[in-house]
């Protein structure tokens, strides 16, 4: 009788099991031709997972193969059943712009991006506005860009220029993604919470770990995750504090106390101590409430746009400048041409108009951000019933993700040539930068959620780049994989290993 149960079983688990493979050999025949394959119950998902290590590249062929927008299918009855990704320039304006009031963050949104709290990127509707309009009057006064200004040039002076002319001696291997995400964060900070944490050192041997730095890092990995792992999963990990949620618990707790840390600083010093912080803290004085949780949200949201977003942005514009040795020297001649002060710190001491001079520079940066955008991707959700220029019907509370990533290496955007590094793209007959509208140049997001710090990025960029390609020859190490991390933020996996050498004027 247990010899007949077994046989019994083990036919209809062949039956089963070769039911499976006649399905998926039929449905592999049938899609052979197709990108992505559609399976039954499960969707795209095992695409996608096949390809998580080049998620984002992954998503721009997809979105090329399709035409510029697909309706993504994933497991059923999960969080990532259904969505809609689009690189269609036509589509975002739509979404961004056109039909602004439809699509906002959704439900789950504040669920995914939980460590962002009740700050700016989490807000909809009159919160968000209000939001809005309280730190756009902050961000637009002049004494704020001045102090902005002032800060750079102090940091560059006392910290990153020596430290690279240290490096240059010893002909040392460094990592300048790290270099310069302590920079960013040190400059963060300064204006910020009104105090320099120091992470970036004078010399090689004065490195300390910054926890701080790391647990955003983490923090953004966990982001990106959430959006094609099933809720349920990572629910269930966070929960048994298991996987990466256990160590995104671990780095929302360093970030917490660091910032809790900052605001406590900022709360025992003198009046006449300034900081964004402390205008952000009046600012909720005049409206009757100081809400500490508001407060700590308010400051990391700030904190990981000032940072994470320029120090990923200037990364990348340093690996393709040395990887294009014409373009390099382009930009050098282009500040002799234009500064006529040449002493040796005078390029640390540029002013903002000196530096709006700088066209071509200006360039090579839209093209940096244009290939290698800091946020890869925008997640939204539909509030009622839609139809996209593109003809995709658009149901009630279906998500929508338009890739940023991929809308810089669409050919119906940029041309034939959009996969080129060509600064020359940006710059008019009259050698003026050309304005190319913001939802096809989409770094800075576009419409009403256009990014408020975009001016204030600009001139930080411009400057550290000035001052650093021209008193130094940066040399990417030979044979380091140069390749995106799979994050929110778009940082470069394996860092950016370098030699510097002092650049002979």
């Amino acid at each position: 009788m247990h010899f007949t149960l077994y046989t019994m079983t083990f036919k209809y688990i062949t039956l089963i099991v070769a039911t499976l493979f006649i399905i998926s050999y039929y449905i592999w025949r049938r899609n052979k031709n197709v990108f992505v394959l559609n399976w039954p119950i499960i969707g795209v998902l095992p695409s996608v997972l096949h390809n998580q290590s080049n998620i984002h590249d992954f998503t721009a062929l997809g979105l090329k193969h399709y035409g510029g927008t697909f309706h993504f299918k994933g497991p059923w009855f999960t969080n990532i059943a259904n969505f809609i990704v689009t690189s269609d320039p036509m589509n975002v304006h739509h979404i961004t712009s056109k039909n602004f009031s439809n699509y906002g963050k959704g439900s789950d949104f504040h669920e995914i991006f939980d460590v962002l709290g009740v700050g700016i990127f989490n807000l909809d509707s009159n919160e968000w506005k209000q939001e809005r309009k309280m730190l756009h009057s902050l961000f637009k006064r002049k004494s704020f860009e001045i102090s902005i200004q002032q800060n750079i040039q102090k940091k560059l002076e006392n910290c990153l220029i020596p430290f690279l002319e240290h490096a240059s001696k010893g002909v040392q291997v460094f990592d300048l993604q790290d270099i310069l995400e302590r920079f960013t964060f040190d400059i963060t900070c300064t204006f910020l919470f009104g105090f320099d944490p120091d992470s970036l050192p004078y010399k090689f041997d004065e490195f300390s770990d910054m926890a701080c730095i790391k647990a955003i890092s983490v923090l953004e990995d966990t982001i990106l995750s959430r959006h094609y792992i099933p809720k349920c999963i990572w629910k269930l990990q966070k929960w048994l504090q298991i996987c990466q949620e256990k160590k995104n618990m671990v780095a929302q707790k360093n970030i917490y106390q660091f910032l809790h840390h900052c605001i406590r600083r900022n709360k025992d010093v003198d009046e006449s101590h300034s900081s964004l912080l402390k205008e952000i803290i009046k600012k909720c004085a005049e409206k009757g409430e100081i809400v500490e949780k508001y407060i700590r949200d308010t400051t990391f949201n700030l904190l990981s746009a000032g940072n994470g977003t320029i120090s990923s942005g200037l990364s990348w514009f340093f690996w393709l400048v040395s990887t294009h040795p014409i373009v390099e020297a382009k930009i050098i001649q282009e500040i002799k041409d234009n500064c006529s002060r040449q002493d040796e710190n005078f390029i640390i001491n540029l002013s903002v108009e000196e530096v709006d001079k700088l066209v071509y520079l200006h360039g090579a940066i839209c093209e940096a951000l244009r290939l290698y955008p800091p946020v890869p991707f925008q997640h939204k959700c539909a509030l009622k019933s839609d139809v996209l220029p593109s003809g995709h019907n658009v149901g009630p509370n279906t998500k929508l993700i338009y890739s940023l990533y991929a809308m810089g290496r669409m050919e119906q955007i940029w041309g034939e040539d959009c996969l080129e590094f060509k600064p020359e793209r940006w710059i008019s007959d009259k050698g003026q930068i050309i304005q190319v509208p913001s939802y096809k140049f989409i770094a800075f997001n576009a419409g009403p959620r256009s990014c408020i710090g975009k001016d204030i990025t600009f001139v930080q960029m411009r400057m550290v780049a000035a001052s650093i390609l021209w008193k130094f020859h940066i040399q990417a190490v030979e044979g380091h994989s140069v390749i995106p991390r799979v994050s929110i933020v778009l940082r470069m996996k394996h860092g950016f290993k370098v030699n510097v050498s002092k650049r002979c004027i």
